[in-house]
C-alpha cells in the first residue's frame, strides 16, 4: 500500500487539493489539470457534491487519477472506493481508517502532524505520509527535525504552501510530493477560467529545482 502511493510522486511535483461546489465543474477542472500536466487529483470530501464530482472525473477522464482527500471514517473509505478513486487521504490516521482501505483496496496517505504520530503510523505499515497542516505545525523546520529519528519516511505536505514556498519543501531530501490548492482558485473554477487552471498546473513542472 506505502509503495502504491509514493508512486504518486512520480506524476509530478505538486497533488491539487480540490474542492467542487458544483458538479458540473468537475469533469472540464479534470480535463484543465490534465492538459497542464497534472494527473493525480485529491478530491476532498468538505461538499455535498464531492462524491459524484469525484465519479465524474473518474469516468470522463481516465488520465486521471482521481483521489478521495478528508478521508474520516471507514464509511467514507467505501464510499471512495465505489466512487472510482484509486487512492484516499486523511487528515489524521487511525487504525479504523487504515483497516478499511486494506479491506477495500484503497491505498491510504495518512495525514500526521507529530513525531508521537507518525510513529503511530510506521507501526501500521506507513512509510509514506502527509504532513498536516504543513505551514501551521512547523513546515520546512519541522520536516528538517524529523528527517533525524525518521529517515526511511517521506512525505507529502500540505496546508498553507504556495508557489512560492513549494520549492522550499520540495528541496528537502525526505519530501517526495506536495499538496496544493492553488491550482484550482475559486474565482477561476466559478468563472470557467480553465485555460487558467491549465497555465497553473504547467507552472508546478519547474518548481522541483
Amino acid at each position: 500500500m506505502t509503495v502504491e502511493t509514493l508512486s504518486l510522486a512520480a506524476h509530478g511535483p505538486v497533488i491539487p487539493v480540490i474542492v467542487i461546489q458544483r458538479l458540473e465543474d468537475a469533469v472540464p477542472l479534470a480535463e484543465a489539470l490534465v492538459a497542464g500536466g497534472v494527473k493525480v487529483l485529491e478530491v476532498t470530501l468538505r461538499t455535498p457534491v464531492a462524491l459524484q464530482a469525484m465519479e465524474a472525473m473518474a469516468r470522463a477522464v481516465p488520465e486521471a487519477i482521481v483521489g478521495a482527500g478528508t478521508l474520516r471514517t471507514p464509511a467514507d473509505v467505501l464510499a471512495a472506493r465505489n466512487a472510482g478513486c484509486r487512492f484516499g487521504v486523511s487528515p489524521g490516521f487511525t487504525e479504523a481508517i487504515g483497516a478499511a482501505c486494506e479491506q477495500h483496496g484503497l491505498p491510504l496517505l495518512p495525514g500526521v502532524s507529530t513525531a508521537s504520530e507518525v510513529m503511530q503510523a510506521n507501526a501500521a505499515g506507513y512509510q509514506f505520509l502527509k504532513l498536516f497542516p504543513a505551514t501551521a505545525v512547523g513546515g520546512v523546520n519541522l520536516l528538517k527535525a524529523l528527517a533525524g529519528p525518521f529517515p526511511d519516511v517521506a512525505f507529502c505536505p500540505t496546508g498553507g504552501i504556495t508557489p512560492e514556498t513549494a520549492p522550499e519543501f520540495l528541496a528537502l531530501a525526505n519530501v517526495k510530493v506536495c499538496g496544493g490548492s492553488w491550482l484550482t482558485p475559486q474565482s477561476a473554477v466559478e468563472s470557467g477560467d480553465w485555460a487558467r487552471i491549465t497555465r497553473l498546473a504547467q507552472a508546478t513542472h519547474p518548481l522541483r529545482g
